[in-house]
């Protein structure tokens, strides 16, 4: 009889930190302990709390160990295993600390980065075995699926989808249900369900999540609309950097026809539904829809001019749904528990929950998923555990290349789809980075443009060459070569490219830019004007000086300089030459006296 379950995460960043390893020591102690019919060990998807992987759990008492080593196995297995004593030590501190005090009786979900959370699209993600069809059976799954199959007819599943007020999380927010209404309404001999699993922003990776950690989920979510509409064929289009996710996914999709819940007559009741997966080769574009069907069907991925959409004209010049990974891993619920019962979290017009990647200058990154309202006060001090070394907020990252920046000023913003509009922002598939006040926000804009360009597929001109010439400009002011008219150059350039390119990447390139100057263009100015980054970022605007009075003559700077740029004798003031320094920062580290600054 089982009386400890041992959940080992297996998601990409624990794995990333030796998790599989921990798998093979942890059944290593238990054969030799004797304990292997007691304790089972269980790999999971993503618990959430990346940054402090390994991540392991031990039921029933939830026991939540973070930043385990192999070393910390046997002292598991012996002292919480046989002995029944935590291991205080390794227990998870709502500080995120290693070592910081615990209290071992306070329920994981009363943490600070749990509690204000609602878990729907990651509801099995760090709960079941991605790889074990029966456990996501006994999470009802596959019961949405019989539901619809034997309750409802296609029209019924579409009302209940359109009732829940269900968006698509991929970024543009449009209402899911009437997608799957007009694509079903279009008659054809066959017709497609994609699943756009091309997750591309920089930051980003709750699509890979939800497949690493509850792939059944996106299946059973596929089929469902295939019944809604009317198609019989699906294509999960993924990345083939998730190899991860790839794996599981497939194995999920061999489980479920082996059970008879995907392929003919399913449930016998008639419907028939298959599914496929397709690598995408890492272009940025291919997360736009018609780019990323066109890509399917074997061509260059680019996008195609609309109308005709795809729900007229998609994949192989039929009707298609096109919902993302975040979507589809929300519909199972929506049906099983109704309509009204998702419409009631979030606000009037963004309703549900919304899944984010918490990154950048923040104690606690990982994977979170809050209702829509949250404010990002909320997700940053809250949730997020604050900005390290005591810095201050300067601003998040919504959207990824798409989309812009919320000042400090808007902190107490609602994050949902019309508030973010609101301020220039956008939502965009979840990526949200911090920034503290370290960061250069012009820079932040040349890194953004950076990935647009190189990620363009040059089909239309507006973006091709447009996006090329805003680079130009941003390099040229933060070198220290810019002008004020610059400053409205890029503003006009701007404007240009999201009127007139052809698709979302080109039309929402320009967001950081016009984000930035929006809430920012003092920095700009301070470039432009003072030929000074306000942050001490823009290498070419940055002079590192060591003040003589601080200096005490260690020679410890002038020993780790790469480039011979400072000299000086012993118990003497050094200086740095100019001419030779190229800012790497090394002396600054390594100064125990305060005596290097940036200017």
């Amino acid at each position: 009889m089982i009386r400890s379950h041992i959940l080992i995460c297996g998601g990409t960043g624990c794995t990333s930190s030796g998790s599989h390893k921990l798998q093979e020591l942890f059944a290593q102690e238990l054969e030799a302990k004797g304990l292997s019919d007691e304790v089972k060990i269980v790999q999971t998807g993503c618990f959430g709390l990346c940054a402090l992987g390994p991540v392991v759990i031990i039921h029933p008492e939830g026991t939540f160990y973070s930043r385990v080593e192999e070393k910390d196995v046997a002292e598991i297995v012996e002292e919480h295993l046989l002995k029944g004593r935590i291991v205080e030590r390794l227990v998870y501190a709502d500080t995120g600390e290693k070592g910081a005090p615990v209290d071992i009786n306070v329920s994981l979900n009363d943490t600070g980065f749990y509690k204000k959370q609602v878990r729907v699209a990651l509801r099995n993600c760090g709960v079941i075995n991605p790889e074990n069809i029966d456990e996501y059976i006994a999470m009802d799954g596959y019961a949405a699926l019989g539901k619809c199959l034997t309750e409802y007819t296609p029209e019924q599943v579409i009302d209940e989808i359109l009732r829940s007020g269900l968006r698509g999380r991929g970024g543009g927010g449009f209402p899911t249900g009437r997608k799957w209404a007009l694509t079903a309404q279009n008659k054809a001999p066959q017709k497609y369900v994609v699943c756009n699993a091309d997750e591309g922003d920089p930051g980003a990776f709750m699509d890979r999540s939800v497949l690493e950690g509850d792939p059944h989920a996106v299946i059973e979510a596929m089929e469902i609309a295939g019944y809604a509409i009317g198609a019989t064929k699906g294509y999960v289009y993924v990345r083939a950097e998730y190899p991860i996710a790839v794996e599981r996914l497939q194995k999920a999709i061999d489980q479920a026809k082996e059970y008879g819940l995907l392929g003919k007559n399913i449930f016998d009741s008639g419907f028939d539904f298959d599914l496929e997966i397709r690598l995408g080769a890492g272009a940025f574009v291919c997360g736009e829809e018609t780019a990323l069907m066109t890509s399917i069907e074997g061509n260059r991925g680019e996008p195609r001019p609309r109308p005709p959409y795809p729900a007229v004209k998609g994949l192989f010049q039929s009707p298609t749904v096109e919902n993302n990974v975040e979507t589809f891993a929300n519909i199972p619920q929506i049906i099983l528990r109704g309509a009204d019962w998702f419409a009631s979290m979030g606000t009037e017009k963004s309703k549900g929950t919304k899944v984010f990647a918490l990154g950048g200058k923040i104690n606690h990154t990982g994977l979170v998923e809050i209702p829509m309202g949250t404010t990002l006060r909320e997700i940053i001090e809250d949730i997020g555990g604050g900005i390290p070394n005591g810095k201050k907020f300067k601003a998040a990252q919504t959207g990824g290349p798409s989309g812009g920046c919320i000042p400090a000023s808007l902190i107490d913003t609602p994050i949902d789809y019309d508030n973010l509009t609101a301020i220039g922002c956008m939502m965009g598939s979840g990526g949200l980075i911090v920034m503290d006040e370290d960061t250069c926000m012009v820079d932040i804009a040349k890194f953004f443009l950076e990935f647009t360009v190189d990620e363009s597929c040059g089909k239309c001109t507006p973006c091709r060459v447009g996006t090329k010439r805003l680079l130009e400009i941003l390099d040229k002011i933060t070198s220290g070569n810019g002008t004020l008219e610059d400053i409205d150059r890029l503003e006009e350039l701007c404007q240009y490219i999201k009127a007139n390119s052809l698709c979302g990447l080109g039309q929402t390139a320009p967001n950081p830019v016009l984000a930035t100057l929006k809430f920012f263009r003092d920095e700009y100015i301070a470039h432009v004007v003072d030929k000074k980054c306000p942050a001490g970022v823009c290498k070419s605007l940055l002079q590192i000086k060591i003040v003589a009075d601080k200096c005490k003559g260690c020679t410890a700077c002038s020993r780790v300089c790469p480039v011979g740029a400072i000299s000086g004798t012993v118990k003497e003031p050094h200086v740095i030459d100019q001419s030779k320094c190229i800012k790497c920062g090394a002396c600054m580290e390594k100064c125990k006296f305060g005596a290097i600054i940036k200017e």
